[in-house]
């Protein structure tokens, strides 16, 4: 998982677009997509990811992806239902495979490893790794986290990028199953500090003032959408996805949703139109 800094949306393929793919009774569209389930587009995630896929007050769940993933859906002429599963069964394709779902979206970053297993869109979220404190804890870099714990989440490149640079900083690395329980440890001092991705981290220091992210790491990471690998229908699946990111970027409803979530509106970056990812500065 990242979370946010550059989009970089490249023009794709052979969607059927404009809700022209119509499943049949056989969850088969006249577009050539195969869904799990006729008339819905299912879609796996890891809850909560706050903001791009968390339940709100009623339940529900909502974020920057489920809406992205929803403009998809509409073009398709479908629903979007989220699934909830370990985020290891997205990465590595094991519920796509299984059938529980369509497409992951997930915040999740595109790595060589998770490219074996699963297929993935062109990119459309930038991120880099964080380091999230209590407020006046005094740490500002994983060199002064000598002898104290830094939480991670399990299966994710935070912990990867932890785990790699634990011998050289001295720091005991304690995994959560999720992003909430990480960055609450924080809070409750559990562990010192919590590494993930910039957007969530961010997110999470706004709505918990007593917290601050106090550094980010430069790993230059990039958010997919996964679909089933080695099948038609994935690949179609995939063209479907990036060309409505694609339109997204240039129909202004990238921006719009973009803004709902992260509070300002994406800075274009030259000539490629990227935009800017998730805030960097708490608040």
């Amino acid at each position: 998982m990242a979370a946010a800094s550059v989009l970089v949306l490249a023009g794709c393929g052979s969607g059927s677009g404009n809700g022209q793919a119509q499943p049949g009774a056989s969850g088969t569209s006249d577009g050539g997509y195969q869904l799990v389930q006729p008339g819905k587009l299912m879609v796996c995630t890891h809850l909560a990811y706050k903001p791009f896929q968390f339940p709100d007050s009623s339940g529900k769940v909502v974020g920057f992806d489920v809406d992205m993933i929803d403009l998809v859906a509409k073009d398709l002429g479908v629903t979007q239902e989220i699934v909830d599963v370990p985020f290891d069964q997205i990465w590595s394709g094991a519920a796509l495979q299984a059938g529980k779902c369509d497409l992951g979206a997930a915040g999740m970053t595109i790595t060589p490893e998770r490219a074996n297993t699963v297929l993935f869109s062109d990119p459309y979220f930038d991120a880099e790794q964080a380091l999230l404190t209590k407020q006046g804890s005094g740490i500002t870099n994983l060199a002064q986290m000598k002898g104290k714990k830094l939480g991670v989440q399990t299966d994710t490149t935070g912990q990867k990028y932890a785990d790699e640079n634990a011998s050289a900083n001295g720091y005991q690395v304690v995994v959560f199953d999720d992003l909430p329980t990480s960055v609450n440890a924080v809070k409750s001092g559990n562990v010192d500090a919590a590494i993930n991705d910039n957007g969530v981290l961010y997110d999470f220091a706004k709505d918990n003032t007593d917290t601050q992210v106090v550094t980010e790491f430069h790993t230059g990471e990039q958010y997919g959408i996964a679909a089933r690998k080695d099948q038609p229908s994935g690949q179609k699946l995939i063209e479907e996805v990036n060309r409505v990111l694609e339109q997204s970027k240039t129909d202004g409803k990238y921006k719009e949703i973009y803004k709902k979530w992260f509070g300002t509106e994406p800075q274009v970056d030259g000539d490629e139109g990227a935009a800017t990812g998730a805030p960097t500065t708490n608040g």
